[in-house]
């Protein structure tokens, strides 16, 4: 499984809320509570969104077909442009009227909300509950609010999710859940590829083929008791050459990457699960819970024990 797929998968949040807004201008509607991450589509017409929290950033605008991936942000205005003053907030699952005058949003047909009259913007969002150490490592791949333009291989998914999203039908969860993850995976593949995403350094190193494999290698196996020469040796390279070009692409040395990698995992460990201290050094590839809880504490500030109790409780 390559990098990115595993974080994907490691990071997934099952209940993924999608729903389908069909309204003609003016609308505006700002969501109070984000979830770390969300997917906005355009299907037709123009919209635009607007980081909230972030007094200086200026509104995006969204042609048909374009994604926005928002994330990093509590609290975002979604409208159909940047001049409309929010008519609703949306706080907990519940709109809460601001103007008296906004427009309806009756239902229309399963997760499809609006007045669906000529001349409307539809709009596609779906949101993730995304939580972790993996999930934050994910969303370190994104801007708070990264655009990506409409594409030909972005518009078929759109289409058949937009499809789906207004049909019911047995499993209808789990088609829309797949679809969405789709949408996000080509959008992800869109954001990373431009040349000016500040993506981390791990990812541009998915590109050289030793280098990338290496990432695959230690991300498959986490808990192998892995060495420079080993992972060499794996990817067809002297020690040197590799140790090298490792750590020029990624930003430091293999082992490093690795025990980086490794700290992530436990930290998620320690908050999901009732595993002892012991398993989890031992699932994260460490035979000495004392070696590991030293590892952890000199990575995450705290003993793997005040961690979880800090982190269970908040």
């Amino acid at each position: 499984m390559d990098v990115l797929s595993d974080l994907l998968h490691r990071a997934r949040a099952t209940n993924a809320q999608i729903r389908q807004l069909i309204q003609r201008p003016p609308w505006a509607m700002t969501f109070a509570d984000a979830p770390p991450l969300t997917v906005v589509a355009t299907l037709g017409g123009r919209a635009s969104v607007r980081l909230d929290d972030d007094p200086g950033a200026a509104p995006v605008r969204l042609a048909a077909g374009d994604i926005a991936l928002v994330s990093g942000t509590a609290r975002y205005t979604i409208a159909d442009s940047p001049d409309t003053p929010p008519q609703m907030v949306v706080r907990d699952g519940r709109k809460h009227l601001i103007d008296a005058g906004a427009p309806a949003q009756q239902p229309l047909a399963p997760r499809t909300y609006g007045d669906g009259l000529p001349g409307a913007t539809a709009l596609l969002r779906g949101a993730y509950e995304i939580r972790g150490e993996v999930g934050e490592r994910l969303l370190r791949t994104l801007t708070p609010l990264a655009v990506v333009p409409a594409g030909p291989r972005t518009r078929a998914v759109l289409e058949l999710l937009a499809a789906e999203t207004a049909h019911e039908a047995p499993g209808q969860d789990a088609v829309l859940e797949r679809l969405l993850d789709l949408v996000l995976v080509l959008a992800l593949r869109e954001w990373c590829a431009r040349p000016d995403a500040r993506v981390p350094s791990w990812h541009r190193a998915l590109a050289a083929p030793a280098i990338g494999e290496a990432l695959r290698l230690l991300h498959e196996n986490p808990g192998h008791r892995w060495t420079v020469a080993e992972l060499a040796a794996k990817v067809g390279q002297s020690r040197a050459t590799f140790a090298a070009h490792f750590t020029a692409a990624v930003g430091e040395p293999p082992l490093g990457y690795l025990t980086g990698w490794r700290m992530t995992l436990a930290a998620d460990r320690l908050r999901d699960t009732d595993r002892t201290v012991a398993a989890v050094a031992r699932e994260v590839g460490y035979e000495d819970a004392f070696a590991f809880s030293t590892a952890f504490k000199r990575a995450r500030g705290a003993s793997p024990a005040h961690w979880r109790r800090a982190h269970r409780s908040a």
